[in-house]
């Protein structure tokens, strides 16, 4: 079953419950939200919608970074949610797997609440026939012992396990750090 309006409307409350800090720069979420209902969740919905990350956080403190292909950037593992995806910790968990090659059974979720959830914007792909857009993405935190890889090159260039103090974008940065200590 896709992920509906209802999870996500769920999910983005339990984590405004823990970070209410956030609610004001997610308001645009809720209002693509209100407005798509169901469509939140359709890769085709150019106003914005949901995607789905992993932070995936060793015991040595290291985050696995991936150099995306299409984007030209390190970023964290994750990408658009499938309809066969059930929930948004789901479709982090499957991107994670399908990207790194990381098998599922060697990680553990750390919370079922997101870590962060990014709204950021996406430019033009014309090759795609997709107009510049917002994703939202839910980024959900997994541990693991892991340290191998096999990378997806169609979508993925390189993988690097960085330092959680590498991260540059805040609040996630102090969240992954508290989360490592």
């Amino acid at each position: 079953m896709p992920i509906t309006a209802q999870h996500v409307h769920e999910t983005l409350n339990a984590y405004f419950d823990k970070y209410p800090e956030d609610r004001a720069e997610l308001a645009e979420l809720d209002r693509v939200l209100s407005e798509t209902g169901d469509g939140i969740a359709s890769r085709k919905e150019f106003r914005g919608h949901v995607t789905a990350g992993a932070v995936l956080l060793r015991p040595d403190g290291r985050v696995l970074t991936i150099e995306h292909r299409a984007l030209s950037r390190w970023l964290l593992p994750g990408g658009h949610v499938e309809d066969e995806d059930d929930t948004l910790v789901q479709a982090a968990l499957r991107e994670l797997a399908e990207e790194t090659g990381i098998d599922a059974a060697s990680v553990t979720l750390a919370t079922p609440l997101p870590l962060h959830v990014d709204p950021h914007p996406i430019p033009a792909n014309p090759a795609k026939g997709e107009p510049d857009h917002q994703h939202f993405d839910f980024r959900f935190l997994f541990r693991t012992t892991a340290d191998a890889f096999e990378l997806q090159t169609e979508e993925v260039s390189a993988a690097s396990w960085q330092f959680a103090d590498m991260l540059t974008a805040e609040p996630l940065r102090g969240r992954v750090l508290a989360a490592a200590e």
